[in-house]
C-alpha cells in the first residue's frame, strides 16, 4: 500500500458558506493499478495553477475561497450555489487573478479526469490539488430532473417536465459518492478551470 497524504488544519471562525477546517488525507493503494492522476502528468505554474499535459486543461490548484500561499491551499473552501459559481469564475476574470480572462465551471468530464482512482476521500492527488475536501464540486453540465429515473412519457417524467437543464446539474464528489445531478440551487464546492491549448 502506497499513501499520499497531506494535512492542513486552520482554526477560526467560518465565515458563512465556508466548509469547516479539517484535516485532509488521502490515502492511496497502487497494489493492482498505477495512479490514473500521477504528479508526472501535471506541469506546475508555480502561481496556483497547474497544465494537465494529457488533457491540456489549466487548473486552479485551490478550491474557490481558498488562497494559495506557500505551496499550499489555505483556509476553506466555499460552497456556492451553481449561479454563485458562475459568478465567481466571471469575477476572477474581471479581476484578472490569475493571469487569464477564460476561467469557467469544468465539464463533468473535465472534472472526472482529475478524480484519482487509486485514492479514496479524497479521490483526488493531493500533491497537485492540496487541502481538497471529499465533497461534491459543481460542474458546468446540466441536466434535467427525473431524466434518468423516469421513462418518457410517464407520470413522473410528466410531473418533472417544467424542471429543465436551468434548474439541474452535475456534481462530482471527491470523496466516496461519485456522481449526481442535483438543483443548482444547492450549495457546493467549485474549482476553476480554462484550456490551456
Amino acid at each position: 500500500m502506497w499513501s499520499v497524504c497531506a494535512t492542513l488544519t486552520v482554526g477560526c471562525l467560518l465565515p458563512p458558506g465556508s466548509h469547516p477546517a479539517e484535516s485532509v488525507r488521502s490515502d492511496c493503494d497502487t497494489s493492482l493499478y498505477p495512479l490514473s492522476s500521477p504528479t508526472s502528468r501535471f506541469e506546475d505554474g508555480r502561481d496556483g495553477t497547474v497544465t494537465d499535459k494529457q488533457s491540456k486543461l489549466m487548473w486552479m490548484r485551490c478550491a474557490v475561497g481558498q488562497q494559495w500561499t506557500q505551496g499550499a491551499c489555505a483556509g476553506q473552501s466555499s460552497v456556492l450555489s451553481w449561479a454563485e459559481a458562475e459568478q465567481a469564475a466571471k469575477a476572477v476574470n474581471q479581476k484578472g487573478q490569475f493571469f487569464y480572462s477564460d476561467w469557467r465551471l469544468p465539464q463533468l468530464p473535465e472534472l472526472a479526469s482529475i478524480a484519482e482512482r487509486q485514492c479514496k476521500s479524497p479521490r483526488i492527488n493531493l500533491e497537485i490539488f492540496p487541502n481538497t475536501v471529499p465533497d461534491f464540486f459543481w460542474s458546468a453540465t446540466s441536466r434535467p430532473a427525473g431524466a434518468a429515473s423516469a421513462p418518457p412519457g410517464s407520470t413522473a417524467a410528466a410531473a418533472t417536465s417544467d424542471q429543465t437543464p436551468e434548474h439541474f446539474a452535475f456534481a462530482l464528489s471527491f470523496g466516496p459518492d461519485g456522481v449526481t445531478y442535483v438543483n443548482k440551487q444547492e450549495q457546493h464546492d467549485v474549482r476553476l478551470v480554462r484550456s490551456a491549448r
